[in-house]
């Protein structure tokens, strides 16, 4: 019944809308003594489509601006130094990692009730990880139910950031499945490369020295071959330096091997 009355109010309200329209084409129409009605029904019909359309880009707009301000303001409290002598007159200070990762939570929280997404799922991850700090199973609980959020880069960084919750917690298997996932999934909010250093630094914490190399290997070798539309050398991304780095001392030979990097290949 509660859903038949919105609906029902829906319709009123259109046909409100309607016969406003109608009654002010009417009047152009009644001033052309009938002639073109027709035509201007139609012109009517038009405009005001493109009225609406407008309308609500700038209303989305708005909503958009206010939803990604919100969120900065809680990502600052999130981010704010802790410090047990916190000194308010320079900003935001916390005297506790808990304390501040509970402020950050309501923060959140005010995101996810009166937002859309993607910053209702946004936030809903800051809440995740901050849970992670004073209640971690609620944390690593609400991590793997957005890990199938239907926001892309919301799902590829709640399955990153609770494949570091396992790798901490020494359930190294189950790390190395989530990065190797992530891996494959190509999404920009977790880079392949970002995931694989991560698959390598595990397979390093199970003594398969091999395995790490050859992950550590595929993406420097990848990131020096790799060109641009111009047909010249990219940059390396910061975790192909930093894995051309970690395979130079884990396997110096596996990285004799690697082909010559470009003149800039170690530049920021």
């Amino acid at each position: 019944m509660a859903k038949y009355k919105k609906k029902r109010a829906r319709e009123l309200q259109h046909d409100r809308f309607r016969d406003t329209t109608m009654t002010l084409v009417d009047r152009v129409g009644n001033r052309l003594e009938g002639r073109g009605r027709t035509i201007l029904y139609a012109l009517g019909g038009i405009v005001l489509a493109g009225i609406v359309i407008l309308l609500f880009l700038r209303w989305s707009g708005r909503k958009s601006d206010e939803a990604r301000q919100a969120l900065g303001r809680a990502i600052d409290i999130a981010t704010s130094p802790v410090s047990e002598a916190a000194d308010t007159t320079t900003g935001t200070v916390f005297s506790t990692e808990e304390q501040r990762a509970q402020r950050a939570i309501e923060e959140f929280q005010k995101v996810a009730d009166k937002y859309g997404d993607p910053y209702h799922s946004e936030a809903r991850y800051f809440i995740a990880t901050n849970k992670l700090v004073i209640d971690r199973g609620k944390g690593i609980a609400d991590l793997a139910e957005l890990a199938n959020s239907k926001v892309p880069e919301v799902a590829a960084l709640a399955k990153f950031a609770l494949a570091q919750t396992k790798e901490s917690d020494g359930k190294l298997d189950e790390a190395a499945q989530l990065y190797s996932a992530l891996a494959s999934a190509n999404n920009p909010a977790v880079t392949p490369d970002t995931a694989n250093l991560r698959l390598a630094k595990v397979y390093e914490k199970q003594g398969k020295k091999k395995e790490a190399a050859d992950v550590l290997f595929n993406i420097v070798d990848a990131s020096r071959k790799a060109k641009g539309p111009d047909n010249q050398p990219v940059r390396a991304s910061a975790a192909a330096r930093e894995a051309a780095t970690r395979l130079q001392d884990l396997d110096p030979a596996r990285y004799a091997q690697l082909p010559p990097e470009a003149p800039f290949g170690l530049a920021g």
